[in-house]
């Protein structure tokens, strides 16, 4: 799908010009040269908004994984509240924990009694699949075995992420139903990147701002390394999985124009014909991270309010014994 001018929404045109340009990652060599630098900027920021804490998640071979722990500045009741386990995105090569000063999280925790729970996954450049998904489950652990100690509701775990962090939160759903250890009460997944195929119409020759189709073709053969292309488990692309029943509750947001649009619906679809409760928006003009890098526009405010109208819903309704 090529991606003119005037298919973007007209508040996002001068920032999606700008991205075009300075943020092109059409290479591999492109993204680990992005990573270096993304490092640096990432080393010198500080959570805004919140409080924050470092702990340190063991992982199975004994080595940390430096976790943030992050709360609202006012003063919570003494009662347990949500726990949202929150991964970043960046194609799973770049990012930060860090970034939950950019997007929804950093929203959500402002209007919310909650605690957020943001991993340092490893990143492909350094370590492939399945090294994220292992953190990431590693981090799910951790929030049930700490529950009481973190002030979290150990039956309103929920899990969140944008971009490869929602896909990687989709292949961590799936993860924990079948392993059977934590029980995920609800699933927030930002314009997720999901199958790695790439054979959808709004991927094919998308040369949209941010992310293409030829940074998604780099950034999955990073993240899948060494997996063999004709049999990727559902744990690294989620959108490869046929059987969605027994997941928690999701809500999935995506704009029209992005790449990730196509793979987005066809998996809300099938969350639907599997039983599951799940609501989706879509965004006309939208492309991938709209609501990060234009957070100001009315279309990014219009996607934080859905989605904080629908964690509202999920905070008061979703508990894992109601529906397990």
């Amino acid at each position: 799908m090529k991606v003119t001018s005037k298919m973007i929404h007209p508040q996002l045109r001068k920032t999606g010009r700008i991205l075009k340009v300075f943020a092109r990652m059409d290479s591999e060599e492109k993204i680990r040269t992005m990573n270096r630098y993304s490092k640096l900027y990432f080393n010198c920021m500080r959570f805004k908004g919140m409080r924050s804490r470092k702990v340190s998640v063991l992982r199975k071979d004994n080595s940390e994984l430096l976790t943030y722990i992050l709360t609202p500045r006012r003063k919570m009741k003494d009662v347990k509240v949500p726990g949202i386990l929150w991964l970043h995105g960046g194609g799973y090569a770049l990012g930060s924990a860090k970034m939950v000063n950019m997007g929804f999280p950093k929203r959500l925790i402002r209007r919310h009694n909650c605690v957020i729970v943001a991993p340092e996954y490893r990143l492909s450049c350094e370590r492939p699949y399945p090294a994220a998904l292992e953190d990431a489950y590693a981090a799910l652990k951790y929030m049930k075995e700490h529950a009481e100690e973190l002030g979290i509701d150990s039956a309103r775990i929920m899990v969140g992420g944008e971009s490869a962090g929602g896909g990687l939160a989709a292949a961590l759903c799936l993860y924990a139903r079948d392993k059977r250890e934590v029980r995920i009460a609800y699933q927030i997944l930002l314009y997720p990147m999901l199958d790695d195929r790439g054979d959808s119409d709004s991927m094919k020759d998308n040369d949209a701002p941010v992310w293409n189709e030829a940074a998604n073709i780099a950034a999955w053969k990073l993240y899948l390394g060494d997996v063999d292309k004709h049999a990727v488990p559902a744990y690294a692309a989620a959108g490869r999985c046929a059987d969605l029943q027994g997941l928690p509750p999701a809500v999935l947001i995506v704009g029209t124009i992005e790449p990730f649009h196509d793979e987005t619906v066809a998996y809300m679809t099938r969350l639907w014909a599997c039983g599951v409760r799940a609501e989706m928006r879509e965004f006309k003009g939208c492309f991938h991270a709209f609501d990060m890098f234009c957070p100001r526009s009315s279309v990014a405010k219009n996607a934080t309010a859905y989605l904080l109208e629908k964690y509202s819903f999920a905070e008061k309704n979703y508990r894992t014994e109601q529906f397990f």
